[in-house]
């Protein structure tokens, strides 16, 4: 048996998630010691630092994300948080790649008033980071279709099974009693909880905003008579991070392994995370996620764990063609109102002089109470408003400097950046900071060649960990170093593959210059219908070398 990391050791004696972070809560100290900052994750925060600064100048500030499953908010909710933001959070909002909020900047004096504050939304921090569940992500659903709203339950009822059991959270941040250890146990997860973290979806056959083939575990609801969920395809085993020059790291696309009657979804999931917990690679944990264990020891025997473990087997079924529509703009919805797809480019949401897009969206909630989803691809849909307030909401985007809030152009549309630099302690380099000029550059380039509109999925992401999948996306630029980028081509506009690698340590103001022979190619060799992804995965890695 391998030698176990560091951090199971610190999970392992963390007494239910606990370690010292009570102590370390009301310390003189900026942050909490390292084996308790890899407890706060399990609690929705990281510990994190100002990377712009020296180190010992750079003080130390945490962020904190929310677990909102299906990312779904009332308007007094979105308020709230636009509210904390500005209190707590330096006047930014950012929203993530997996439906939720997340807040940076907040110190540590303030950290048990910020939990406390998402608690009286109705909400929690709590599974929102470390090796456990993760938020729950959902299809959004801006046109109110019944079919769409049945699986907000299913999120639901995911999420709630798979919140890790310790009163730890409730003690530290709600003042709860404390609660005696031999009563604290993890039924599921148990004293070590899972490998690495996990990730779930929820979503219609067919309808596949939310990139299903990324995740750990995808349910892909089907309708029975009545227009009812009878049950789900499987999918399991995707993943996006690698590590540069590290061959047993790769990311991977989820692969099918069945159909299972509604009934026996949660057994189904139980299972699978079961696998993980018991077989995910404990000693490194760069391999330890539940793509790695498929891809080893197969897909035969994952499912047939999985059928033993819940009790069934599933059935082999042919999965629907995707056909996922834009979620951006405005939607009729089956209730007679509106709903408005808003783009923000990497989900951030922060006001400067002539440009507010945070006070625009909160006068808007604030005039006409929209319900709000979160969008897999960082962007906020309104719902609920009524069709004789077009204009006025419209009107007050506009007001307030946010006009291109349909986005700018097409590459735009499902661009996606992580935060990286200077908050992330893993980034390699720049991503959020640069991405608007990346996605210009790259937009000039299709301009040039009359390609504007037929712009591929690009994403940007300053490390391999890949938290804003760029390994599925048709083109991703991924740091490798300072200034310098790794550059994958031949993903799918749906996610069901995975890029491959074509170029290394490219500057980042020569990857547009690099892309134009490529998508010249594309062009001058492909239909009008064929994406560069199928056209790169057609012709051939070697032939395109050739080319």
């Amino acid at each position: 048996m391998a030698e176990l990391n560091e951090v199971e050791g610190i999970k392992a004696a963390s007494k239910g998630l606990r370690g010292t972070l009570l102590d370390g809560l009301f310390s003189e100290e900026p942050g909490f010691s390292s084996g308790d900052a890899q407890l706060i994750k399990f609690h929705g925060i990281y510990q994190q630092r100002d990377r712009d600064q020296p180190k010992e100048q750079s003080p130390t500030s945490f962020m904190l994300r929310a677990r909102m499953p299906g990312g779904r908010l009332s308007a007094s909710q979105w308020l709230a948080w636009d509210a904390l933001a500005d209190e707590m959070g330096g006047g930014s909002l950012r929203l993530t790649t997996r439906q939720s909020l997340q807040l940076h900047g907040v110190v540590k004096k303030d950290l048990k008033a910020t939990v406390q504050r998402i608690h009286a939304m109705s909400l929690s921090t709590l599974g929102a980071c470390g090796d456990v569940v993760r938020n729950v992500t959902k299809a959004a659903n801006p046109w109110g279709r019944a079919d769409l709203a049945q699986l907000d339950g299913l999120a639901e009822s995911l999420s709630e099974h798979f919140k890790w059991r310790s009163r730890a959270y409730a003690e530290l941040w709600l003042d709860e009693a404390k609660q005696e250890l031999k009563d604290d146990k993890e039924p599921l997860y148990g004293e070590a909880y899972l490998p690495r973290k996990f990730k779930m979806a929820v979503t219609l056959a067919g309808h596949n905003d939310i990139d299903i083939y990324s995740n750990d575990l995808a349910f892909v609801a089907t309708l029975g008579l009545g227009g009812r969920v009878d049950g789900a395809f499987v999918l399991a085993g995707g993943g996006m991070g690698m590590t540069h020059g590290m061959a047993s790291t790769f990311p991977r696309a989820a692969d099918l392994l069945g159909w299972a009657p509604a009934a026996s979804l949660l057994k189904v999931a139980e299972a699978c995370v079961a696998v993980h917990r018991d077989f995910g690679d404990r000693g490194n944990r760069k391999h330890a996620r539940l793509k790695y264990v498929l891809a080893e020891k197969g897909v035969a025997w994952f499912r047939g764990q999985v059928e033993a473990s819940a009790g069934i087997r599933l059935e082999q079924r042919p999965l629907p063609a995707w056909k996922t529509p834009s979620l951006l703009g405005w939607h009729p919805r089956a209730d007679g109102t509106l709903a408005l797809g808003v783009h923000l480019l990497s989900g951030r949401l922060r006001d400067a002089p002539g440009r507010a897009p945070k006070a625009a969206v909160a006068e808007v909630v604030r005039r006409f109470s929209p319900s709000i989803q979160l969008t897999a691809d960082q962007d906020l849909v309104l719902m609920g408003l009524a069709p004789q307030d077009k204009a006025e909401v419209e009107s007050i985007l506009i007001r307030h400097g946010f006009s291109d809030y349909l986005s700018p152009s097409p590459i735009y549309d499902r661009a996606l950046a992580c935060p990286a630099l200077p908050t992330c302690g893993l980034a390699l380099t720049e991503a959020e900071r640069v991405v608007d000029g990346l996605l210009r550059s790259v937009d000039s380039v299709l301009q040039g060649l009359g390609l504007q509109q037929r712009a591929p999925v690009l994403r940007l992401t300053g490390c391999p960990n890949g938290c804003a999948r760029p390994f599925n996306a048709e083109i991703g630029v991924v740091g490798q170093m300072k200034g310098k980028y790794a550059l994958f081509i031949g993903g799918h506009p749906e996610g069901v593959r995975v890029a491959r690698l074509w170029k290394q340590k490219v500057d980042l103001d020569k990857v547009a210059e690099a892309l134009q022979p490529l998508l010249a190619l594309w062009k001058a060799q492909s239909g009008p219908d064929e994406s560069l992804g199928d056209w790169v995965e057609r012709v051939g890695f070697e032939s395109l070398a050739q080319l």
